[in-house]
């Protein structure tokens, strides 16, 4: 009996178990019928961390595709949180793994001639029936989804819409990367919307903004005192803690519509110094000084510049209204509250 359970408990791929994997598999350890998590490192050395965070260590590495054979067909949902590699355009790690995910697919298809069924329940909640009439976002007809195909969530970036001088904007906002960082996010979300629209599996892809949470704020920084831009020259920046974007990974997982780009993204509305000055009053910690953009340019590191080139507000109504996601930090505030007071 217990291994008839074992084989029947649901089972999640998470390739780049960092930190926001590690917190996606501890929720799924926490709800009722707690799914089997396999997770993947590229690291022998770090299978013992994954396995004493309660998840089944894969020893794979995206960058070599004959080590993702084993992927296949291991699990149904697929949380893809690995980076793209540091050079190119494109996103040969996401090929590598769409190209082993579609292993599984091509094993299970029925011959030609023969329709499809109507399409499996959610993997992560049996027994609910599959959304009827979901049609991919901006994208060619879909072909009927194959038999066995992965569900798969991608983290993507906000990064991809380079700089929008401050405004607000949703995710039908076409993007435009201007640094290699964010081309790369942008292939690996086409490949993921070309290998839905074909029928390989079924991908929904969450950008996110800048992460946080109590061992990831920038205290570091503020201790160097590095500067920051001065009001009139500031940009905005926006925020998600890590606790809430791990649960909305899985949410999307079970409800995120194929093809669809959702902001992974708080109500916050910050410019980027008052980020670090709201932190730094919380922590009891000097202001950090202010800059005009042009003593910046002069003065700081250019990667550091590149984050203070991009200004925008993400407004995150699929969200809320679509996943009905209630954000346990709706505000970088909420969070800072909870901070215990200096001595």
């Amino acid at each position: 009996m217990i291994a008839t359970r074992t084989l029947r408990r649901a089972r999640v791929l998470i390739v780049g178990c960092g930190d926001v994997g590690l917190r996606c598999a501890a929720l799924l350890r926490s709800q009722a019928g707690a799914a089997r998590v396999f997770a993947v490192t590229s690291q022998p050395a770090h299978a013992a961390v994954l396995r004493e965070a309660g998840t089944v260590p894969v020893v794979a590495d995206l960058d070599v595709r004959a080590s993702l054979a084993r992927l296949a067909g291991l699990a149904p949902v697929v949380l893809h949180l690995a980076p793209p590699a540091k050079a190119g355009d494109d996103d040969l790690r996401t090929r590598r793994l769409i190209a082993a995910l579609g292993a599984r697919s091509r094993a299970a298809a029925r011959p030609p001639g023969l329709a499809g069924p109507p399409g499996p329940p959610s993997p992560l909640r049996p027994g609910l029936a599959k959304r009827p009439s979901i049609v991919p976002e901006r994208t060619a007809r879909s072909r009927r989804l194959r038999p066995g195909r992965s569900r798969l969530v991608y983290a993507s970036t906000t990064g991809v819409y380079g700089d929008c001088a401050g405004a607000r904007i949703d995710e039908t906002r076409p993007v435009r990367p201007a640094n290699a960082r964010s081309k790369r996010r942008v292939a690996a979300e086409r490949l993921l919307r070309r290998a839905t629209v074909r029928g390989a599996l079924t991908a929904t892809i969450a950008r996110i903004p800048g992460i946080y949470a109590g061992d990831r704020l920038p205290l570091a920084r503020l201790g160097k005192g590095t500067p920051a831009l001065a009001a009139r020259d500031d940009v905005y920046t926006n925020h998600i803690h890590a606790d809430d974007l791990a649960a909305i990974m899985l949410r999307l997982a079970t409800h995120g519509r194929p093809a669809r780009v959702v902001h992974a993204s708080d109500d916050s509305e910050l410019k980027m110094g008052d980020w670090f000055d709201r932190v730094a009053d919380t922590f009891g910690l000097p202001r950090v000084p202010r800059l005009s953009r042009a003593e910046a340019e002069r003065a700081l590191d250019p990667l550091l510049l590149s984050f203070m080139r991009e200004s925008r507000r993400l407004a995150n109504d699929r969200l809320k209204r679509e996943l009905r996601v209630r954000l346990r930090y709706p505000h970088v505030d909420d969070f800072l509250r909870t901070v215990p007071p200096r001595r």
